[in-house]
């Protein structure tokens, strides 16, 4: 079975947060969450340093491929850094980075 998982830690989610299927919309120092299983990611944050994970709204979402899913990864980054009630994305297609 394939899978592969990525961390980051310290992520300070920009004004309106990220957007959680959980807790509703979380702010300040976030830690984000990766898991590929070999079809989809699941993403999900953390309040850094707290023990108690929350799906990010959009999550899961399908994944054909390990690279694909480490750009998913940075990009959701990217996203809870901008705020706006951040989600994961859904726009890949077969061929079209994250």
């Amino acid at each position: 079975m394939l899978w592969a998982s990525w961390t980051t830690t310290g992520v300070f989610a920009g004004r309106g947060g990220a957007r959680t299927t959980e807790a509703g919309v979380m702010t300040g120092d976030l830690t984000v969450h990766t898991t590929w299983d070999g079809d989809q990611a699941d993403v999900a944050i953390q309040y850094s340093g707290g023990s108690q994970w929350f799906t990010l709204a959009g999550s899961p979402v399908p994944c054909p491929s390990e690279e694909d899913s480490r750009h998913l990864h940075q990009e959701v980054v990217e996203a809870v850094r901008s705020g706006g009630g951040a989600t994961v994305p859904h726009h890949h297609t077969e061929g079209e980075r994250f």
